[in-house]
């Protein structure tokens, strides 16, 4: 190795971020066990490079001792006297071994030692990126299907769509782009490992952000999402402005901010709620489209009677309970519907 080796070494400091000081640590390091394995010896070294003529030096420790017991390791007093008259017992000699070819091999190990730290450094770099997104929308392209598992390329890495993250009956087609919710970034040996869904409530979440600007800027706030992926989500929204009506802003100029969403949802029905404090009022609106004559709510136990018109009962309850499902998530309530005539006739018993 020669200057412009550590020219090198400095170049990468500047574009990588990578410390030059690590880099020729590391290679010391790596060029120790280099030694070792090529010259076939279990003595105590120690390389030395030099940090401006990137020259290596291999020499050989050995401890003073009184009574030597490893002629690799140790060196008599007296031996050591001969050397240097003021050495004592357990001091260090040092002696160069440097082979004459061992130029050929220290280039060859910084080369790998170098380009291995880079890697992980740029693996990284990706990591501390990726995990500051958690809970973020990305967008990505798709690159291949494998075992049930979908990866998307987001440019710098690659994200992992599980079987149990994906919508049933969604379609992933070979690079089309895809929006996805980042769950879940893992540090592996590999690089990061980046876990994300289609079917988190987060992702409802993240696109009404992205596509409502009264959400984005904090004046209507979202306080609670209920979702079946790929059939029905229910949102609730607060405006903490009196102009603004939360349910509008949602929905857009002729529905067309909440379409985006459904078509980015492939279609997912969305029911946007107005948020109420007052338990009635929200448990009421928590089942629509369904109309509601009366709720009788328990709020000790979090409970709640419905009353709804005969016509309207299947409508309220959603075919196979959905629509009863997704209102007790919203509102956190436990929710009992009856009929109109159901409950008349529970008064009468």
């Amino acid at each position: 190795m020669n200057a412009d080796f550590i020219d090198a070494l400095e170049q990468i400091e500047k574009e990588k971020g990578i410390s030059k000081e690590i880099l020729i640590d590391a290679i010391e390091a790596a060029l120790i066990s280099a030694y070792k394995r090529n010259y076939g010896t279990s003595q105590n070294v120690k390389v030395y490079i030099n940090r401006e003529t990137g020259e290596v030096r291999v020499y050989s420790a050995k401890s003073v001792e009184e009574i030597v017991e490893d002629d690799l390791l140790q060196i008599s007093l007296e031996e050591a006297k001969e050397i240097d008259r003021n050495y004592e017992v357990g001091d260090m000699i040092e002696r160069e071994v440097t082979p004459k070819n061992f130029g050929r091999i220290a280039a060859q190990t910084a080369k790998q030692v170098v380009v291995q730290r880079i890697r992980e450094a740029e693996r990284g770099i990706i990591y501390d990126e990726f995990v500051n997104k958690e809970s973020e929308i990305v967008t990505g392209i798709i690159q291949r299907m494998s075992k049930g598992n979908v990866y998307i390329n987001l440019g710098k890495a690659e994200s992992i769509l599980s079987p149990t993250e994906q919508i049933p009956g969604e379609a992933y087609n070979h690079n089309e782009r895809i929006k996805t919710y980042i769950v879940e970034v893992k540090k592996t040996t590999k690089g990061p490992q980046i876990l994300v869904s289609r079917t988190h409530p987060g992702l409802v979440k993240r696109l009404f952000e992205l596509e409502v600007p009264e959400i984005h800027d904090g004046v209507v706030e979202i306080k609670s999402i209920s979702r079946e992926a790929g059939s029905r989500s229910k949102i609730a929204v607060y405006s903490h402005d009196e102009n603004v009506d939360p349910v509008g802003a949602c929905v857009g100029h002729k529905g067309v901010r909440v379409q985006t969403i459904v078509n980015e949802l492939k279609g997912e029905k969305i029911d946007i709620i107005k948020w109420s404090e007052n338990p009635e009022e929200l448990i009421a609106s928590s089942l629509s489209p369904s109309k509601v004559l009366k709720v009788i709510a328990n709020e000790e136990e979090k409970t709640a009677l419905v009353v709804v018109p005969d016509y309207q009962l299947s409508l309220a309850i959603g075919k196979e309970g959905q629509n009863a499902r997704l209102a007790a998530k919203l509102t956190n309530w436990k929710i009992d519907i009856k009929s109109e005539s159901q409950y008349n006739e529970s008064l009468e018993i």
